[in-house]
């Protein structure tokens, strides 16, 4: 067995409204979400806290110093191939629509023999939801921007 882990056979799963917190979040806050998966998922966009820069240029040293500053769990890109009749994808294009951060899931096919997979969780903005083109052999996609509004919470796999 290869101790590399793949994308292949993940899950993505949008939940209802959740309102952001002054704290982290923790993975019992998402319990009570009415999760859709969304079907068609056909590429998985970068996520995760990096630090903004607070650069400061110091004149008697002549040089820059640099300190973290507040942490930014980025902006997600997913491409979907457009399934029709899919409630997961109705429900993306609603949010694009909203103002209000959504729950989302990315459920990982890691469980072990009778276990549960590891999963992340997090809330933000469908920013937008549009066409993705294509040529004469493509399928329609949708491409998905979504704003990350929270700290990611990281389920690891049990037993």
């Amino acid at each position: 067995m290869s101790d590399l882990e793949t994308i292949a056979g993940a899950k993505f799963y949008i939940g209802g409204v959740l309102e952001s917190k002054i704290v982290d979040f923790i993975a019992s806050d998402f319990d009570a979400q009415p999760w859709l998966e969304v079907d068609g998922w056909e590429s998985l966009g970068a996520y995760g806290d990096s630090s903004e820069t607070i650069a400061t240029n110091l004149i008697n040293r002549g040089r820059v110093t640099k300190q973290k500053g507040t942490f930014d769990a980025g902006d997600m890109s997913n491409t979907f191939a457009t399934v029709p009749g899919n409630t997961g994808q109705a429900a993306l294009k609603l949010a694009a629509k909203s103002k209000s951060n959504y729950a989302f899931k990315i459920q990982y096919d890691d469980a072990p023999s009778g276990g549960t997979p590891s999963q992340d969780l997090f809330i933000g903005l469908v920013m937008s939801a549009p066409f993705a083109g294509g040529g004469a052999n493509d399928v329609k996609k949708v491409d998905v921007a979504i704003g990350i509004n929270s700290n990611i919470v990281e389920v690891a796999a049990a037993p």
